[in-house]
């Protein structure tokens, strides 16, 4: 069954000391939507999207994932529900070098305790990897990377995918077929995918991209929401 996860944030605000990241945010991501969140580099969308998931705290408003308060859960508590309901694909990849690919993959279901190699294989083959699981990390490419972290952050059927920069380490024509496999999982798997990024490209391929700053959320693209905050 598909692991349909709806995330809402109201007016959230994030400071460190007296500095403000952002204000007044508030935005709701719908079972299966795609949105983009672009912004001017120190806005704070990696923090939003740490928020999104409660691994960053923050100072005032609201985090609901699956109807479920994240400010009223403990430490554990929001550990539990990220290992069920979120995925993470990084810039930076994550795997660790001293397991194989499809070691790296199979981590979420071992953490759930529910071990499933015919999952594994199966993500594999569906970003590309059919014939990699048994290569090191350090045998891959940048963008075959990328699709491990990818099946790693849905092989546990995740119904939010949370995605900071997974291209940016990438050049055009990788970034692209990285884009292709991680927007053709989501859409199979039916997960939301929230993705932070500074490439237009990426960005452009979202059901709704959104423009973060100090002062809130807009959707800066729609003629018809310039300017108007959205929630």
């Amino acid at each position: 069954m598909k692991n349909q996860a709806g995330l809402r944030i109201d007016r959230l605000g994030k400071r460190y000391g007296e500095s403000v990241v952002f204000s007044n945010v508030s935005l709701a991501v719908a079972p299966g939507e795609f949105v983009a969140i672009i912004g001017e580099s120190g806005v704070g969308k990696s923090t939003l999207l740490n928020c999104m998931a409660g691994l960053d705290s923050w100072d005032e408003g609201s985090v609901t994932l699956n109807g479920i308060d994240l400010g009223t859960l403990s430490d554990d508590q929001r550990a539990l529900l990220r290992r069920r309901h979120v995925g993470f694909v990084f810039q930076a990849f994550h795997v660790l070098p001293h397991l194989d690919v499809a070691q790296n993959v199979a981590l979420p279901l071992l953490l759930l305790g529910e071990p499933d190699d015919a999952r594994v294989e199966s993500l594999l083959g569906a970003v590309g990897l059919a014939d990699l699981g048994r290569r090191l990390p350090q045998q891959l490419s940048g963008g075959q990377l990328q699709r491990v972290a990818i099946a790693r952050a849905l092989v546990h059927r995740p119904g939010l995918l949370l995605a900071d920069e997974p291209t940016g380490n990438l050049d055009p024509a990788t970034a692209a077929r990285v884009m292709d496999a991680l927007i053709a999982q989501t859409r199979e798997h039916g997960a939301s995918l929230v993705l932070v990024t500074h490439s237009e490209a990426a960005a452009a391929r979202a059901d709704r991209r959104l423009h973060l700053s100090a002062d809130g959320i807009t959707d800066r693209f729609s003629p018809a929401l310039d300017g108007r905050r959205l929630g």
